[in-house]
């Protein structure tokens, strides 16, 4: 039995009491504490897609994330009310974790939804991963900014690692270490 709910554990994540509260007493709850995350499956990729494409010029394609599903990568969306707000995908290999994608649908953005799904895949990389690592563009203020506010380091530079309107961006490379 005690499998049985911890396999549950790893597809939703969920607290009924907020859910109860939210339900008899809306505005007792804020609406942050509203989010759910949960695995992704491939019925999500259309509002995935959706945010890709609005967020970046040179979006994932379709077959990359269903790359990234088959291959069992720690793939979440962020929801509210069955509507996505934002994915997230991770690796984890040899004591190494690597955020590959973190994206909120643009009118969402500032609402604590990449927060959410930050601390989201630092926990689930705890106890399976020493060091969590990313890559940003340094055009990308906000997301360096929740970066640093979330503990994670520069380590390096990637030399034109993004396409960009005109030709290649840099990228930061940054790096958490887990305790």
């Amino acid at each position: 039995m005690r499998e049985l709910l911890d396999k549950i554990k790893t597809l939703v994540v969920y607290d009924a009491d907020t859910d109860f509260y939210a339900k008899i007493f809306p505005d007792s709850v804020p609406r942050k504490d509203l989010f759910r995350m949960r695995r992704m499956g491939l019925a999500d990729l259309p509002q995935v897609l959706a945010i890709e494409n609005k967020n970046y010029l040179f979006p994932w394609e379709e077959d990359i994330f269903e790359d990234c599903l088959k291959s069992g990568y720690s793939c979440w969306v962020c929801e509210e009310l069955g509507r996505v707000l934002g994915y997230c995908l991770l690796s984890v290999a040899v004591g190494e974790a690597h955020i590959l994608n973190i994206s909120v649908d643009p009118a969402e953005q500032g609402q604590g939804i990449g927060r959410k799904m930050l601390e989201h895949l630092i926990n689930s990389a705890k106890g399976r991963a020493e060091t969590v690592f990313l890559e940003v563009r340094p055009s990308n203020a906000v997301a360096i900014a929740l970066y640093e506010d979330m503990g994670f380091n520069e380590i390096g530079i990637r030399k034109n690692y993004y396409p960009a309107e005109n030709g290649r961006e840099d990228a930061i490379m940054l790096a958490l270490q887990l305790f």
